[in-house]
């Protein structure tokens, strides 16, 4: 799964919730193509949206959130 279909099952999931989603991807004033991932009052860190998150990585952004593979 990349960062642009992780994003649209988690918005997806937050307006069935009821829940905020938001993205943010700027991050202060340096250059990158990081993220801020927001679901509700919780954050992670979403990496370029076109790249591929691996399942180490999912599944610990998952748990930042306090979300796990089921919900998605």
């Amino acid at each position: 799964m990349n960062g642009n279909e992780f994003l649209r099952k988690l918005r997806k999931l937050g307006k069935a919730r009821g829940v905020t989603v938001r993205y943010e991807n700027t991050r202060g004033t340096g250059k990158g193509s990081h993220g801020s991932l927001f679901y509700g009052d919780k954050r992670t860190t979403l990496k370029d949206p076109k790249k591929e998150i691996g399942e180490g990585l999912l599944t610990a952004m998952l748990k930042q959130l306090g979300l796990s593979k089921k919900d998605l």
